[in-house]
């Protein structure tokens, strides 16, 4: 769905350009209220919800339109907070950032039109629109099992991220109340269990994030880069806390296989330099891509 996002951006232009021109040509919207805007279904297959809008009162005077129902539950709520982030051009029509829309949980990208005292507010359904202007090519079977399976992984890998922060407290807890004695190893397993959780969990949040809920629409690598810079440094936190067990077994118990421990330091170290580089590149890179935006 990223990509869908993405691909709306390069060309937003013209396809604001497709749509205004599309309901100029369909004149008046008004004279569609008395059969429910079905004709304006007919005429655009993206189109998933129309409502009204009075101009002064900025309260909803219409029921809300979809193409197979009418709801009533909108009508007479206070739309103030959608006026106020409108931005009209000359023609008396405005067009929104996409978005996720809370009636239908779908993407879209509403056109808001003025006639008289009313404010009509058509959403488009972006997968839809880009489809039918021949954007994109859009397996939906495939699409809702790639879907299905981000929500399978994602809300798996949360429960196993719990399931090892319940398992590691009740380890410790069970060790600290049993009659052994209580030793380094034993307290610093629970941190390391608790940090790769949380590493565990930041991945399936960032997934279903981007994938299925869409909570940030930003595809760029500063997303991911992000994301990888979090778990690469949970995972090293997590390495230096074994190579400290490591050091302290070693010097308590056999001091000739130090050389082991260094090993597994000098090992974290590469990775830390790698995890360096790759943020300076990775910075330097996105400086550049905001510099040229900006020109």
């Amino acid at each position: 769905m990223k990509e869908f996002f993405e691909t709306y951006i390069q060309h937003q232009e013209d396809i604001e350009y497709f749509l205004q021109e599309s309901l100029k040509n369909i004149g008046s919207l008004s004279s569609h209220k008395k059969n429910d805007f079905k004709q304006l279904y007919k005429i655009f297959p993206s189109l998933e919800l129309v409502y009204i809008i009075n101009k002064d009162t900025k309260i909803q005077t219409s029921n809300n339109f979809y193409r197979y129902k009418i709801d009533e539950n909108g009508k007479d709520k206070d739309r103030s907070h959608l006026i106020s982030k409108l931005h009209f051009k000359e023609s008396n029509m405005a067009f929104s950032k996409p978005y996720i829309s809370s009636a239908t949980r779908s993407t879209c990208v509403t056109v808001t039109i003025k006639e008289g005292d009313e404010i009509f507010f058509l959403d488009f359904q972006i997968d839809v629109l880009l489809q039918k202007l021949n954007l994109i090519e859009l397996n939906k079977p495939f699409h809702s099992l790639t879907k299905g399976f981000y929500i399978l992984a994602g809300f798996s890998m949360m429960l196993l991220a719990l399931a090892t922060i319940i398992f590691s407290l009740y380890d410790f807890v069970i060790y600290i109340f049993s009659k052994h004695d209580i030793v380094l190893e034993m307290i610093f397993k629970p941190i390391i269990a608790l940090t790769l959780s949380i590493a565990i969990f930041d991945l399936a949040k960032t997934i279903l994030e981007q994938e299925v809920f869409f909570k940030s629409y930003s595809k760029n690598s500063r997303v991911e880069t992000k994301l990888l810079t979090k778990f690469l440094t949970t995972i090293i936190i997590a390495l230096s806390i074994e190579a400290l067990i490591v050091v302290f077994k070693i010097a308590i118990n056999d001091y000739d296989q130090m050389i082991n421990a260094f090993y597994l330091i000098a090992g974290i170290a590469l990775i830390l330099i790698s995890l360096t580089v790759f943020i300076y590149f990775s910075s330097k890179r996105y400086k550049q891509t905001t510099d040229s935006q900006n020109l």
